[in-house]
Order: C-alpha cells, then sequence, then structure tokens
C-alpha cells in the first residue's frame, strides 16, 4: 500500500537521533495526478517544506519501468523523506506511463522514452502551475535520457533552471542530445559511480566533454543503483548543492519531530 502520511507516528526525541534509511521528517504531503497532453493520467506526490518555504524544486524522472524503476526508486524517496527539512526544496516524483508502484498506475503503456517526454513536460508544467520556483529536472538511469532528449527543448526548456543526472547510460540519449544540452546553457551536473554497469567515469568524461557547462562528479565505489546510505547521502548532498547554488552539508542527525517509514 502506499504511504499515507497522516498514519506515520512522529515523535520528538529529547535528543537528536540518527538519519537512517527509513528515517522521515516533517513535510507536506500530498498525492497528485499529472495530466499528459495526449490525456494520460499519471500518478506521483509532491512533497513541500513544511513552512512553506520552497528554496528549489526537484522533479524526477524514475529509473527504466520494464527494470523495476519507479517513483519509489530508493534515492527518490529518501529525497522526499528528507529534503524536505533539511534543506527546504520540494521533491515531485511520479510515476511515467504504464509504470506502477504502491502510490498507484499511470495511464498509457510504456513508450521506450518516446511518448515520455510528454511526461516530462506535464511534470514540469504541473511544477509551474503550483508556483513551484527554481525548478531543475533530476534523471536517473532511463531519467537521464529523458531529461537529456527533452529537457533542453520546449515547452521545458525555458521553465526549469538545469538538471542533476544520476548514473546516465547514454543508451538512447546521444552526441545529438549532448549538442542540444550545450547550445542550451543551463547547468548540468552528472554524478557518475565508479562501479557504474553503463558508463564509468572514464568514459563519461569523454561523452560529456561536448557539454562545456557539464560539471562531472566521480563518486569512488558507487554502483548504479547508488545502494548504501553513505552514497545515497552523497547524492542528496550533491543535488541540493547543486539546485541551492552553495554548498549544502546534510546532518547525520536530526533535532525535531521524526518517523520511520515502515518497512517494503
Amino acid at each position: 500500500m502506499a504511504l499515507d502520511p497522516a498514519t506515520l507516528d512522529f515523535s520528538t526525541p529529547g535528543a537528536p537521533v540518527a538519519v537512517r534509511a527509513s528515517t522521515v521528517l516533517p513535510a507536506l504531503r500530498e498525492n497528485i495526478e499529472l495530466t499528459t497532453a495526449d490525456g494520460l493520467t499519471l500518478v506521483g506526490e509532491l512533497a513541500l517544506p513544511a513552512d512553506g518555504v520552497v528554496r528549489a524544486t526537484l522533479i524526477t524522472l524514475h529509473p527504466l519501468p520494464t527494470h523495476g524503476g519507479f517513483m519509489d526508486s530508493h534515492v527518490y524517496k529518501k529525497a522526499s523523506y528528507r529534503l524536505p527539512a533539511m534543506a527546504g526544496i520540494a521533491v515531485l516524483r511520479f510515476n511515467t506511463r504504464g509504470t506502477s508502484s504502491p502510490r498507484g498506475t499511470s495511464g498509457g503503456a510504456f513508450d521506450d522514452g518516446v511518448g515520455e517526454r510528454l511526461d516530462l513536460e506535464a511534470a514540469v508544467q504541473f511544477a509551474v502551475d503550483r508556483g513551484l520556483p527554481n525548478r531543475w529536472l533530476v534523471g536517473w538511469s532511463f531519467g537521464t535520457e529523458l531529461v537529456l532528449k527533452y529537457g533542453a527543448l520546449e515547452p521545458a526548456a525555458s521553465q526549469v533552471e538545469g538538471a542533476v543526472l544520476l548514473s546516465p547510460p547514454l543508451h538512447r540519449a546521444g552526441d545529438a542530445d549532448l549538442a542540444a544540452w550545450a547550445a542550451f546553457g543551463k547547468p548540468l551536473a552528472v554524478l557518475v559511480p565508479e562501479f557504474d554497469d553503463y558508463l564509468q567515469p572514464e568514459a563519461a568524461r569523454e561523452r560529456f566533454a561536448l557539454v562545456p557547462q557539464a560539471r562531472m562528479v566521480a563518486v569512488d565505489g558507487a554502483k548504479h543503483l547508488w545502494v548504501g546510505e553513505k552514497y545515497v547521502v552523497r547524492v542528496l548532498t550533491e543535488m541540493a548543492s547543486t539546485v541551492l547554488g552553495r554548498s549544502v552539508e546534510l546532518p547525520a542527525a536530526w533535532q525535531g519531530p521524526v518517523a520511520a517509514a515502515p518497512a517494503g
């Protein structure tokens, strides 16, 4: 079943508690629906800072749904658990067409990155319509292909400030898409695991040399799926620092209301 924030048991310990994989911090969480230009309904969630002050907005595109990717892929779920409270960052997660998660199933069928252009555009437009500021695309694996192919094209291009890529495979996105991002000129942060299954740092440096404004971050020891809390923290820190435009150090412990997500 989908996580219902109303059912979480928030408590306020007397001392700071360590932030763990299941830690959920306060936020305004809302189940949302997106409508695409071809009439599909996509299901998702928006997590906002509890004080209502949004410093940046992450519009997330998940890994390949035919290989288990969805809006709850662990890095994105943990971003929604932590970043609204820790950094004032709104996190918009959703299932692309035909993708299922505990939140539900989005309309349509997987289209191998073609029809998903309209999914990305619908998510960006939703953020615009809600007045969410400082909007950034975040793609992970398959999601990076969508960002690279469509994020530098209108109507999304003029509505976002840049993008963060996690584990880009560069399968569907090619040199023409990289050239489009180079011409686009907006920032591109590229996080590449040392032991990625598809594109490792040395090869990534060569490919992304086509994008002068790209900032590549090689992460020692990490793999494509960013398994391990230290790698999750590294990714969330890099994402927050990029979209806020300053070095951010996310706390390892939290003082204040806290809950634990149910297992599973």
